[in-house]
């Protein structure tokens, strides 16, 4: 961890320790205001009921957070992981705390307006049934984010492919899982979508399957076997160091009429960007070339 870093993240932690005390220090302030038999004029009667809200809301999130503090302290002395680290459970436990100090606001919204919260139980356990009826996709697709959270199947970083989309994942939410594809485009998920296709995680193999597919006349002079060994030649420099050993391959996978359809494969065995833009570039120069090739040798017949 470089200095900076390690600088930022002790004013972090500082910074949420202080946050924490200055939160406990107002939670007994308000609880020592609401104790005294204080007479308050009735147009002021407003005021009670705001330190009564707001002693309800410190309480439950001064709970959420040093529980937040307390699990994440441990996850990270047990992993032995950087404080900066954003991981898979990191994220899921910072999702529920907002979850829970949202749903902490809004009850203090009911306690403010005098809403009795012990009497309507009973009512908000049904408008919440109703809710999940209505929104059962929804929370559905919340639950498959938590799910995705908490399992060491998919995590931040990754390199997946989803149906016809693929790319590095920067976020999951509760609603969606967040990716970067080669061209830098940001595509957005749905974590439904995950549970219900078949998901390719390239991360987990430590590996990375290239493969590019492309057209020739039919009528091309060359055989696929001098087609693979000039594709081949163009990217031997990267071959051992950026392209796993006897992992190129050259299949033909469909003959038409007037074109020959193949596939060109090759494994990665880094996830270096830059790398694989300047392999994919010798690749289609090479492509081109064979099919310049082709038609200076065919107008030479």
């Amino acid at each position: 961890m470089s200095i900076d870093q390690a600088t930022y993240s002790k004013k972090k932690s500082n910074k949420e320790r202080l946050i924490f005390v200055i939160k406990l220090i107002l939670y007994v302030a308000i609880l020592y205001v609401n104790n005294m038999d204080l007479h308050l004029a009735k147009g002021f009667e407003w005021v009670g009921k705001s330190l009564s809200a707001l002693a309800f809301f410190l309480g439950a999130n001064l709970v959420v957070s040093l529980c937040y503090l307390i699990i994440l302290s441990w996850y990270i002395r047990k992993n032995k992981l950087k404080s900066l680290t954003r991981d898979n459970f990191i994220l899921g436990i910072n999702r529920i705390s907002r979850v829970l100090n949202t749903t902490f606001i809004i009850l203090a919204g009911l306690l403010f307006f005098g809403v009795d919260l012990t009497k309507i139980a009973t009512g908000i356990t049904i408008v919440a049934a109703a809710i999940a009826i209505l929104s059962k996709d929804y929370i559905a697709n919340m639950i498959n984010g938590l799910i995705i959270m908490f399992s060491d199947q998919l995590s931040l970083g990754d390199h997946i492919k989803v149906n016809e989309y693929k790319g590095k994942i920067l976020d999951i939410t509760l609603v969606n899982v967040v990716l970067q594809n080669d061209d830098d485009d940001i595509i957005l998920l749905p974590n439904s979508v995950l549970f219900t296709s078949v998901v390719v995680n390239q991360s987990k193999q430590n590996i990375k399957k290239m493969t590019i597919e492309f057209e020739l006349d039919i009528k091309h002079a060359q055989s696929p076997h001098e087609v693979e060994a000039a594709l081949k030649s163009a990217v031997a420099p990267y071959i051992n160091n950026n392209i796993t050993d006897n992992s190129f391959s050259l299949k033909t996978l469909e003959i038409k009429k007037d074109l020959v359809h193949f596939k060109v494969q090759l494994l990665l065995p880094n996830q270096n960007k830059e790398t694989e833009r300047k392999i994919k570039s010798e690749l289609n120069t090479a492509i081109l070339a064979v099919s310049n090739d082709s038609i200076v040798h065919e107008n030479s017949k």
